[in-house]
């Protein structure tokens, strides 16, 4: 059949819109009230030396974020945009980055803010991330939410925390963790869950067991808690104060508060992999990585140069966030005869390649690679300035180093590690500002 012609369309009936009552309109809006809680007072002290000057949420990732902006970028795209921000430890990069970038709209009650330790329940810092969270009861009195999300500041992922929140509720738990299947072998590096084979219900949490069985459909696995969590209001205020009580409690969420929630059947777990992001398919689908230690945070680094990567950070249905230097575009010449060689990178603005090669590497804002300089399976950050004729070989670059001419980094481990630090897999790590 031949499409009607627009000119002889016949006039379409338009039924008048449905009067709805304020009660009606009402319901149609309402959603559940939350708060969101990020985590971020850790001091980081495994990603030595990237965390000497800044605290760990705070640290540079794939050239123009921070590693907090993921966990950010979340809880706004998934619509909530009421967000504090614990600290605690060197955390003016971290304060400075978040009031600069993550400035939301207030007409519509939204924010993200950093807060101190207030040492609101007496003269001391956070005894573990439980006693952060009963230092700050007072956020949760004041925002009068019904869930709390609580997340990490330092995990690689994509999530969308209203599915997460949708079987918190449906399932009436307590506490609802977020969990991945990581390899058993690195199952003393998480917080083990055992989920009740016919429900959601957590039946057993190990943090980070010495010994545990795997799972019954692939004993090569765990389900591992991802550091997420989402708690109903009344089951997080009992659990805190309780724990505050204990003096043998070392206030920990994994390692006190979701034990002692399973214990009373309040625990559920929630499969990350049944989280279903737009525009996230493939290769990328489910992906996290915790880059807690200078190896798992070059990994990430790797996952993202890849021919195909394993995580996209170009899927625009559910960005990334962040705010980036104004720079011009980078820049690739000619220096005489020597030709740019580069292949498999990430190059961010204001970089400029005069004549030199890079291979699967991350380039941040404001690099400068000079003639005959080689850099191969690197993370340079900022500022960094790579001298004619440099090698810098499975490396990460912090801010503002200059690596003179002829310098060779990468090579020889044992010279390197007079100088640097060396990671347990061999990356080289060069602190901020080093003289070289």
């Amino acid at each position: 059949m031949e499409p009607r012609s627009h000119s002889h369309r016949h006039p379409v009936f338009v039924p008048p819109p449905k009067v709805l009552s304020k009660s009606n309109v009402m319901e149609s809006v309402k959603r559940p009230r939350t708060l969101s809680i990020v985590l971020a007072g850790g001091e980081g002290s495994r990603l030595h030396p990237l965390t000497v000057h800044r605290a760990k949420p705070a640290v540079p990732f794939a050239g123009q974020y921070r590693l907090i902006d993921f966990a950010l970028s979340n809880l706004a795209n998934g619509g909530y945009r009421k967000i504090v921000v614990l600290t605690q430890y060197k955390s003016h990069s971290l304060d400075v980055h978040i009031s600069r970038t993550w400035r939301l709209s207030t007409m519509l009650g939204s924010y993200v803010t950093t807060v101190p330790a207030q040492m609101r329940r007496g003269p001391h810092w956070f005894a573990g991330s439980a006693d952060a969270l009963y230092q700050n009861m007072n956020l949760i009195d004041d925002e009068d939410p019904e869930y709390i999300f609580v997340f990490g500041a330092d995990h690689i992922y994509r999530i969308d925390p209203r599915q997460f929140l949708d079987q918190h509720i449906e399932s009436g738990a307590g506490v609802s963790v977020a969990g991945i299947r990581v390899p058993i072998e690195e199952a003393n590096q998480f917080g083990v869950i055992d989920k009740d084979p016919n429900s959601t219900k957590i039946s057993r949490f190990l943090e980070k067991p010495a010994e545990v069985t795997g799972l019954t459909d692939d004993p090569t696995k765990v389900l591992a808690s991802m550091g997420n969590y989402i708690f109903s209001r009344d089951a997080l205020i009992d659990i805190l104060r309780s724990d505050a009580g204990d003096e043998d409690s070392k206030h920990d969420i994994g390692g006190n508060l979701i034990p002692a929630l399973v214990s009373t059947g309040q625990a559920h777990a929630y499969d990350y992999t049944t989280n279903q992001i737009p525009g996230d398919d493939g290769a990328s689908s489910h992906y996290w990585r915790d880059v807690g230690t200078l190896d798992s945070y070059y990994d990430a680094h790797m996952d993202l140069v890849a021919p195909q990567p394993v995580f996209n950070l170009y899927n625009k249905s559910w960005p990334i966030h962040t705010l980036g230097r104004h720079l011009p575009p980078a820049k690739f010449v000619r220096d005489g005869d020597a030709d740019c060689n580069v292949a498999n990178a990430l190059f961010s603005r204001g970089v400029i390649v005069s004549g030199g090669t890079v291979h699967n590497s991350v380039i941040s804002p404001g690099v400068r690679i000079e003639a005959g300089a080689v850099v191969e399976d690197s993370i340079l950050m900022d500022d960094v300035h790579i001298g004619a004729g440099a090698v810098v070989r499975k490396a990460i670059i912090d801010k503002n180093v200059h690596v003179p001419s002829g310098v060779r980094i990468g090579e020889d481990l044992d010279a390197d590690a007079k100088t640097f630090t060396v990671s347990n897999n061999g990356v080289v790590a060069v602190a901020k500002g080093t003289n070289i």
